[in-house]
């Protein structure tokens, strides 16, 4: 994904994710708003990723650990914030809102992304070095068709 959107120029603007085991890039074009919502209470249901219900702009958005789509824990503490991401995917979903563990970092992404080969979880398509650090690409397409079908079979909804 961020090659594709870099090759059209020779840089673009990300956004570094900090989660609770790992840093997620993006372009700052796959973000909507970086919430205000600080101290976020998770509510653990029957979905380890789905983590409650975040009001924006009107609407209802579910949020998500991105660590436990991936089958890992995601941590909820006095560092949590909230970041929207657009949707990209052909689901039917206009927002995602994502759980982060700090504060994104605004970072200068090129066409020339630097792949490293580490393991890569469920729901990563990459790991690229920015500066000294290693992010991960998500799978927002498979973000969304997670949320999607756990809509359609009933096991996600809205309440209030």
């Amino acid at each position: 994904m961020l090659e594709l959107i870099a090759g059209q120029r020779s840089s673009l603007t990300g956004l570094l994710l900090p989660l609770g085991d790992r840093t997620l890039v993006l372009p700052n074009v796959a973000v909507a708003e970086l919430s205000g919502l600080r101290n976020v209470a998770c509510q653990r249901g029957d979905l380890p990723w789905h983590l409650g219900w975040v009001d924006w702009r009107q609407q209802r958005l579910p949020l998500i650990g991105f660590e436990a789509a991936c089958d890992s824990h995601t941590p909820c503490g006095e560092r949590a914030r909230v970041v929207v991401l657009n949707a990209l995917g052909d689901t039917g979903l206009r927002y995602l809102a994502l759980l982060l563990q700090g504060i994104p970092r605004s970072c200068k992404l090129d066409s020339q992304l630097n792949y490293v080969d580490v393991a890569l979880a469920p729901l990563e398509l990459a790991a690229v070095q920015v500066g000294e650090q290693v992010a991960r690409v998500p799978d927002l397409v498979g973000l969304e068709r997670l949320v999607r079908d756990a809509q359609r079979s009933g096991r996600l909804q809205a309440s209030g």
